[in-house]
């Protein structure tokens, strides 16, 4: 174990994630996690101080974290810039203070002068080093794209989206999974926007399953071998319930039915193999019915 000349090394390793006026990212966070995991297999003992926005449950909050405990204070990742950085040495002046993985801007600026040490990932002078974020390994998780429908008038009293939009919302929002927010609407004047249905479907094809409450977002995911779990956000069932039936789509769930659980269900069987393969064999007698009907109107021109 590392120690110092009085007492055993105790870092605090903090970061822009840890100010309640910062934010983190996704670089940011992965930073901590080079770092965490280096002070781990080298047996130095440590906390990670979050703000209360990201601190995880059992976490510890850096407005909680008592400076007499640590011996060091680690700044990771970020602009070693700005009054929560500087803020830091008058809070932690017994520490020795650490930063790296930095930005640093100003080599004059008592954000940075404050620090010790300082290993930053670019400097005034040109110098450069990989980011941090770009060690560790993440696993993968599932991306879900979410399709919802907010109002649609045509269904009076029997509308139930907003219940519907707040559940699923909160269901979504405590998945261990990657959400895209996914817009079937097209307008070539805004790049966040798809201009083109094959822009769109291209999106589609490269999620692992869709949660939707729009026809489109059922019958599109299945015409290109996605699963869908679908919500009907219509009381007594609407145009949503109608396609699932006739794709024979069996991931299809009615407003009054929509419990954590039985979402829970039916996601873990779209994203099992039988569910993949449904939705990949799903597409074909859908095609032979839609050209079914496009030769029945063409009977109505003769």
């Amino acid at each position: 174990m590392a120690t110092t000349a009085h007492r055993p090394v105790t870092a605090l390793v903090v970061g822009w994630f840890s100010f309640s006026r910062g934010e983190a990212t996704a670089g940011d966070v992965l930073s901590m996690e080079a770092v965490r995991a280096r002070l781990t297999s080298a047996g130095v003992r440590h906390d990670v101080a979050w703000s209360s926005v990201m601190c995880p449950d059992g976490g510890l909050r850096l407005d909680d974290a008592p400076p007499e405990r640590y011996t060091h204070l680690i700044f990771v990742c970020g602009p070693a810039h700005g009054r929560p950085v500087r803020e830091l040495h008058e809070r932690f002046a017994h520490c020795r203070r650490i930063a790296i993985g930095v930005t640093v801007v100003d080599a004059a600026d008592p954000a940075v002068t404050g620090f010790h040490e300082v290993l930053p990932r670019d400097a005034p002078d040109g110098s450069a080093w990989p980011d941090l974020a770009g060690g560790p390994v993440m696993g993968a998780v599932p991306v879900v794209g979410v399709l919802l429908v907010h109002a649609q008038p045509e269904y009076g009293d029997d509308q139930r989206h907003g219940d519907v939009t707040r559940l699923l919302s909160s269901w979504l929002n405590d998945l261990d999974c990657a959400r895209l927010p996914l817009d079937s609407r097209l307008d070539p004047r805004d790049w966040r926007s798809s201009a083109t249905p094959a822009q769109f479907e291209s999106l589609l094809r490269r999620v692992d399953v869709v949660v939707t409450t729009r026809l489109h977002g059922l019958v599109l995911a299945l015409k290109n071998g996605v699963p869908a779990l679908a919500v009907d956000p219509v009381a007594g069932g609407g145009k949503v319930t109608a396609q699932a039936r006739a794709w024979r789509w069996p991931a299809a769930l009615p407003a009054e039915e929509l419990r954590r659980p039985t979402l829970d269900e039916h996601l873990t069987w779209c994203l099992s193999d039988p569910g993949r393969l449904a939705a990949e064999r799903a597409a074909g007698p859908a095609r032979d019915s839609v050209e079914a009907r496009l030769h029945h109107l063409l009977s109505f021109l003769r």
